[in-house]
């Protein structure tokens, strides 16, 4: 039973009640408390050392990317983080520097979007480090982005570039959370995901909330420099330009889909907002169930999959 079969199992087992707007299988649960005009977004998520991170990896950075996971989240639902609970399981003879350093990258991260880190756990692991963290923040009602509204004919954008993000991005990542908001603002957004186990992957779970399908653009999806110089250096076909931004995950980007007629105001307003940052639009929304992508050779089957736990 991989991942994605596992949280189908579960997720029928989960009791709800009448505060839930959207439990499981978003990026973030939203509930209702009585807000006038805000509902709250839920987020956990945890890094392992040896799925996540190495063992020598710079302990700020670990920290950054537990938190910043969370965050970018938030950032596809359109939200703002408010505060942040951690748990840490650490091995016996940790060094005490390097917990210190992991909660400095994280502290560092939190400071520049105004996120509390409010308290949390520690406990012993019996062999490697371990960060869980839990997100709290606050979206519009009348702006929140789900998984679930991408409809036939929507174009489809992702911001950033992709693939190759294990050479260093993984660990550096800046949570879209200006892009998210401003996205929400502006009302025109259908669904939104954030890229962590690769479009490949992540794309399929839009379609799947959706209940629809999707047709990419292959010469249209935007392939990080690290991915192309990586692949000139080496026959790994798995470590094709195309192959590693589809399917290596760990970009932390926002995909969206919009209306046709949304779509070159949006560019335009995008170039204005963030002159820095790539949006692209790399296909559209079908009526047929499935993934499929477009190339010089035509039109096929995408069989290629993201990373999923327990494969």
């Amino acid at each position: 039973m991989n991942e994605l079969e596992l949280i189908q199992n579960l997720i029928p087992m989960l009791p709800t009640n009448s505060a839930v707007v959207t439990g499981a299988g978003d990026d973030c649960a939203v509930v209702d408390v009585g807000l006038p005009d805000k509902h709250l977004l839920l987020k956990t998520d945890a890094v392992v050392e040896g799925i996540h991170f190495t063992a020598d990896a710079v302990g700020s950075a670990v920290g950054h990317k537990a938190l910043g996971r969370c965050l970018s989240d938030v950032a596809a639902m359109g939200g703002v983080p408010l505060c942040a609970v951690v748990t840490i399981g650490l091995p016996s003879g940790f060094e005490f520097e390097r917990v210190r350093s992991i909660y400095e990258g994280m502290a560092n991260l939190a400071r520049r979007y105004d996120v509390a880190i409010v308290g949390g756990e520690t406990t012993a692991s019996p062999e490697r480090v371990f960060i869980s963290v839990a997100v709290l923040g606050t979206v519009p009602k009348s702006a929140c982005i789900l998984r679930s509204g991408a409809q036939p004919g929507d174009a489809i954008f992702v911001s950033g570039t992709l693939g190759g993000s294990m050479a260093g991005k993984h660990l550096e990542f800046e949570p879209r959370l200006r892009q998210g908001q401003w996205l929400a603002a502006r009302g025109t957004v259908h669904a939104m995901i954030d890229l962590s186990d690769g479009l490949a992957t992540d794309l399929r779970h839009l379609l799947d909330a959706s209940h629809v399908g999707a047709e990419l653009l292959a010469e249209a999806i935007p392939v990080s420099e690290v991915a192309k110089k990586r692949a000139r250096q080496t026959s790994d076909t798995k470590l094709a330009p195309l192959t590693a931004a589809l399917t290596e995950g760990e970009d932390f980007e926002l995909l969206f889909t919009v209306l046709p007629s949304d779509a070159v105001p949006l560019l335009d307003a995008w170039k204005a907002e963030f002159p820095e940052l790539k949006l692209s639009c790399i296909g559209k929304i079908t009526a047929e169930h499935g993934l499929r992508i477009r190339d010089r050779r035509g039109t096929r089957p995408l069989e290629e999959h993201g990373y999923i736990h327990f494969e």
